[in-house]
């Protein structure tokens, strides 16, 4: 599943192709939505925007209709996909949901949980609803991700299922998961109560800097300077991607001791044990 900073890449791309111009065409593929598309039809798609891993398509008020938002999420097989008006791409997938604007399309496939809606409504879809702080889409500070780490629903949990929950956090995959924790220095064992005050700055730091920096350098969270590093020594995008996510046994690039694999929230993740002790006494 594409992590909040894939999402965001591609509503960038989505944007370049069909935001502040007239929408030619508007398909959808499931009958409850067909009447929508005449009444999208022509209107202005004023922006596009994520919500953590959601798409969020706006049109522009038209005659006396007020304006309308297409959500929709990947979940786990959707795509986008942007070509040419007139030429769709070759793929057995199905298309779900298209804009044609000018020359260029943005098209989905593959996605089920698509909704339009009154934009003054999107509150009412559950996912958006439960979303947590998203730092790669709003305006969101320290201190607001500090306090997550404090609310009791989430205090008591293990950081390794916990940095998956969207309600805390929106926009963390696995990937992320895996990078930020080594990041941090901190065990997915490891609760949010039982962090030092030191433990939970460097975590919401780790947060910060991966999310962005996985958005800006397209997937790479590795420290920009190793990863080029890597590069000019020929290594592959792979290779030179992650500091410890896919990289079991290899050194760990600070104390070059061996990374680890484990199951956490039946999904792998990687770790140093030497640089993320399990114990709290360990760590502090």
């Amino acid at each position: 599943m594409p992590e909040g900073p894939e999402i965001r890449r591609m509503v960038d791309d989505i944007a370049a192709a069909v935001a502040a111009r007239p929408a030619a065409r508007v398909h959808f593929a499931f009958a409850r939505l067909k009447p929508m598309e005449t009444r999208l039809a022509g209107r202005r798609v004023t922006s596009v925007e994520a919500r953590g891993k959601a798409v969020l398509v706006f049109f522009a008020a038209r005659d006396d209709d007020g304006p309308w938002c297409v959500y929709s999420h990947n979940q786990l097989y959707g795509q986008w996909r942007i070509g040419p008006a007139d030429r769709a791409p070759e793929t057995r997938r199905q298309l779900r949901f298209a804009i044609v604007a000018g020359e260029r399309a943005a098209r989905l496939y593959s996605a089920s949980d698509i909704r339009v809606l009154r934009p003054d409504a999107l509150a009412s879809v559950p996912y958006l609803a439960r979303l947590g702080p998203d730092p790669l889409n709003e305006t969101v500070d320290d201190a607001a991700l500090t306090a997550q780490l404090t609310e009791p629903r989430f205090a008591g949990r293990a950081l390794g299922g916990l940095l998956l929950d969207q309600a805390f956090v929106a926009g963390i995959g696995n990937y992320l998961r895996s990078e930020i924790l080594f990041l941090a220095g901190v065990h997915p064992k490891r609760t949010p109560a039982t962090l030092t005050s030191t433990e939970r700055a460097h975590l919401v730091a780790a947060i910060r800097t991966l999310i962005e920096r996985a958005y800006r350098l397209k997937g790479i969270t590795n420290d920009p300077e190793r990863a080029r590093r890597l590069a000019d020594a020929g290594h592959s995008f792979s290779a030179r991607r992650h500091m410890v996510f896919g990289r079991a046994g290899q050194p760990c690039p600070v104390c070059n001791g061996a990374i680890e694999k484990q199951r956490v929230a039946s999904r792998r993740l990687y770790l140093c044990p030497a640089c993320q002790p399990a114990s709290p006494l360990a760590a502090s």
